[in-house]
């Protein structure tokens, strides 16, 4: 039984889902347009408008987990619906900010509420859906949700042009009013009724206390503290990490379970992940500034360079997972990366001067191009390689490994490619490092490509080799939803679906 995604129900839930953790990705995207003007407002330097950055991702990377683990226990409407109220308090918090400090402040609160709503976002629909109606789910879910980044740049442009950079945080109050009162009505509640023991705090506060200590290494090494300082916070950061991975081997009942990762088309999943969502951490945080302050743009025309992408996204990101579905998610995943890494390769020939047509649009292009190749595919092989019953788990895993990579992307790139102090200002010296973390990125896109082909399988079983009734083996494809799983004795069934134990 389930949910038949050309249902009203369904696309209720597909689009209540889509602007929950829709404001959520906006966010992160939105924001980046905004930083040479929060900079100039609130005298931030570098260090500063990264930390702006990294304090939503560092709450969100470290407790996404946790959030996931308390939505498929607890509830996954509950949850989702605290993390939208929580996510849109902490944006109001940020829209009032006097200074960079508290601005950071709420924006360290505003992820904790993107780790409850966005991983039950996605897990809603692995939980509520039909099993022949997930994969097409997933791909409306993930190709909205990427647009809905996509278009950040272009949404915030306008708002600083015609308001202020305040306006960006403002705008999800009444989207977080809409999606909670529609979620009531439509959403059921879903959770694992399998789930059982205490939950795991200290698995989260080592993660936290481990990714803050290496975000700070990397983003102070040169931000005066001073290097002894940031050697040794982010030695205590590493120690953290190494223990967390120990408490969750130990523990009876983990914040991540770590036999999940037996799955190696999990793994594949999870590691080109980072590899391709650390890349596009760093043309993120770095192209919208880039092209305010080497290329002259204001807001609003830096935000609308990025349209092509939306429109190919658009109209290539359904049919890209309809692809993976019929032919396998490997070549999809090799593909999209090196096209990713090809537009950054264009990008490192943009200096001032240069117009849109011939020298940015390109690059636009084959930026969207390789999006929309990639977006659907990885989402759908990482959550398809899960047992259902683990769905919220799973999202959180995938959406922890692209916020860890954005994180460490923004912290490192600056320094490795040389932009420190008030460089941000100064367009000259952004335009020189610019062009070396485009390099750097490329080389990152590329390597999650190239993993992909090797590791990345088109057949994917979730464990053991699965067995219908007649004793045959089968195979699923890594996008067509989620494998059944063998019992033993006589009785052989499907992985039971969540049921639905509360009414929208």
């Amino acid at each position: 039984m389930g949910i038949s995604f050309k249902s009203r129900q369904g696309r209720w839930i597909v689009a209540i889902t889509v602007i929950g953790s829709g404001i959520a990705f906006l966010e992160a995207t939105v924001v980046n347009i905004a930083l040479p003007a929060m900079g100039k407002d609130l005298g931030a330097s570098v260090s500063g408008l990264q930390w702006v950055l990294n304090g939503y991702l560092l709450t969100l990377a470290a407790l996404i987990l946790l959030g996931g683990a308390l939505g498929d226990r607890l509830g996954r409407r509950r949850m989702f619906e605290i993390g939208v109220v929580w996510f849109t308090l902490a944006s109001a918090a940020c829209a009032a900010a006097p200074s960079v400090e508290v601005l950071i402040g709420a924006r360290v609160f505003q992820g904790i509420g993107g780790a409850l709503l966005t991983p039950a976002s996605l897990a809603i629909i692995e939980a509520t859906f039909r099993p022949e109606d997930r994969a097409p789910a997933i791909g409306a879910w993930s190709a909205l949700t990427g647009i809905s980044g996509a278009v950040g740049p272009l949404v915030g442009g306008y708002l600083i042009d015609a308001v202020s950079w305040r306006a960006i945080f403002f705008i999800n109050l009444p989207l977080g009013l809409f999606v909670v009162l529609a979620s009531r009505r439509h959403v059921p509640e879903t959770r694992d009724t399998e789930a059982t023991g205490r939950l795991d705090y200290l698995g989260p506060a080592l993660a936290v206390i481990g990714l803050a200590g290496a975000t700070f290494a990397l983003i102070e090494a040169r931000g005066g503290v001073g290097t002894a300082t940031a050697i040794a916070v982010g030695a205590i950061g590493v120690a953290a990490l190494v223990a967390f991975v120990q408490v969750e081997e130990r523990r009876a009942n983990p914040m991540l379970p770590l036999d999940i990762f037996r799955s190696r088309q999990f793994t594949s999943a999870n590691v080109v992940t980072f590899a391709v969502y650390g890349a596009l951490g760093g043309v993120f945080f770095l192209l919208v500034v880039f092209l305010q302050v080497s290329l002259g743009y204001s807001p609003i025309a830096a935000g609308s360079a990025s349209l092509p992408i939306t429109a190919l996204m658009l109209a290539l990101s359904s049919r890209s997972g309809a692809l993976a579905t019929r032919i396998g998610p490997r070549l999809q995943l090799t593909v999209g990366p090196l096209l990713i890494a090809a537009a950054m390769l264009l990008m490192t020939q943009l200096g001032m001067g240069d117009s849109y047509v011939r020298g940015v649009l390109p690059a636009m292009i084959v930026f969207g191009l390789g999006l929309a190749c990639t977006v659907a595919p990885i989402t759908a092989t990482a959550m398809a390689a899960a047992p259902a019953r683990h769905s919220g788990l799973a999202s959180g895993v995938n959406n922890a490994v692209s916020r860890t990579a954005q994180l460490f992307a923004v912290a490192a790139l600056p320094v490795l490619a040389g932009i420190s102090g008030s460089d941000y200002a100064n367009a000259s010296a952004l335009q020189d490092g610019f062009h070396t973390a485009m390099l750097i990125t490329a080389a990152a896109a590329a390597a999650g490509g190239i993993l992909a082909w090797f590791t990345i399988s088109n057949d994917v079983l979730a464990g053991e080799d699965h067995v219908h009734a007649e004793g045959e083996h089968c195979t699923h494809c890594a996008v067509a939803g989620t494998p059944l799983i063998e019992q033993t004795g006589a009785e052989r069934r499907a992985e039971p679906e969540p049921a639905a134990v509360g009414g929208g």
